[in-house]
């Protein structure tokens, strides 16, 4: 069968781990990898200049989709977050991956309600939160709940116990983001100033971010950075801050745990489904408790540290691409 994958963002099979790549587009990536392993034959449809193919994927612009529909004929279309593309083929069978929220009146300015209603949609959720969340008036054909998945590149991590006071912020959106730096200046760094809190994802410093005086109490910006360079942070971290107040998965709190690091979270939203409390992460109440499990975090004893870092790493497993690969194949049947 002939399946295209629909990613209408920037990216190319050619992006490599040294380069900043987004969520949607490395899930995209690889799972279409993956499913041309198999006898189907796999487009991938992106902002890119030109078409080539690699590892048995073809990347086509998608100008190209749109503007020369008539000179491509699929079986099957999956599409992340845009349902326009469903207009342009009608004949074939049309899965939307749903990865963030779709409010009706986004969908009705965005342009997206029309064809969500108009075709026959079997929609893909990346967790069970985003799918209770979603109105039910979109009458979708098929609801399935199939959940993000870990680079190959996450999956085989050698355990490291010999961690530095180091804790990662990895959302690329702020909010919680003030209130975590002000309890860290005002909580943390007095009770241990070789702690370090490290900022990451976010694309553009804050306006409010002062980098200087911030930097005094080991508060360091470093942007959106690749996958390697995330890994090789993760590894000689101590934990991740993800405070869930609007993730429908949140790979980022997935790849920190597959690297050991627990994860401190209020809980809300999808976290709910990924963390275990004491096991792979912790669930506080507020940003006193943020406080009280950082400075517990850094005073485990080597034993009790190397069995945070082993249940967080084992609690991924199950997130692997080969399991969750079996999945998209028997909905693709």
């Amino acid at each position: 069968m002939n399946i295209l994958f629909y990613c209408p963002l920037v990216i190319n099979l050619n992006d490599n781990r040294n380069h900043p790549v987004g969520g949607i587009e490395s899930l995209n990536i690889e799972l279409a990898k993956e499913i041309a392993k198999t006898k189907h034959k796999v487009y991938l449809a992106s902002f890119t200049k030109k078409a080539f193919s690699k590892d048995n994927v073809l990347n086509i612009p998608i100008k190209n989709i749109l503007n020369k529909h008539n000179q491509y004929s699929f079986d099957m279309i999956i599409s992340s977050n845009d349902p326009s593309i469903f207009e342009k083929y009608k004949n074939s069978k049309k899965f939307f991956w749903m990865h963030n929220t779709l409010s009706l009146e986004k969908s009705l300015r965005k342009k997206k309600l029309l064809p969500l209603l108009t075709n026959k949609i079997t929609t893909i959720f990346v967790s069970k939160y985003l799918k209770n969340i979603t109105s039910r008036l979109y009458l979708f054909n098929k609801n399935i709940v199939i959940p993000n998945f870990l680079s190959q590149q996450f999956t085989s991590i050698r355990i490291n116990s010999k961690r530095k006071p180091i804790f990662v912020w990895s959302v690329q959106r702020e909010k919680g983001l003030k209130e975590t730096i002000q309890t860290w200046i005002d909580q943390i760094y007095p009770i241990d100033n070789k702690a370090k809190l490290y900022v990451l994802g976010i694309n553009k410093m804050p306006n409010w971010f002062k980098s200087k005086s911030f930097q005094k109490k080991n508060i360091h910006f470093f942007g959106r950075i690749s996958k390697n360079k995330l890994k090789e942070i993760y590894q000689k971290s101590m934990g991740m801050i993800c405070l869930g107040y609007d993730e429908t998965f949140c790979l980022n709190a997935l790849e920190a745990n597959s690297c050991g690091l627990p994860v401190i979270t209020f809980g809300k939203t999808a976290l709910n489904e990924m963390i275990i409390d004491k096991k792979n992460g912790f669930i506080i109440n507020d940003f006193d408790d943020l406080e009280k499990k950082i400075n517990y975090i850094i005073n485990l004893k080597n034993k009790q540290r190397i069995n945070l870092i082993k249940n967080s790493i084992q609690n991924t497993k199950k997130y692997h691409i080969k399991n969750i690969i079996y999945l998209w194949l028997k909905l693709l049947k």
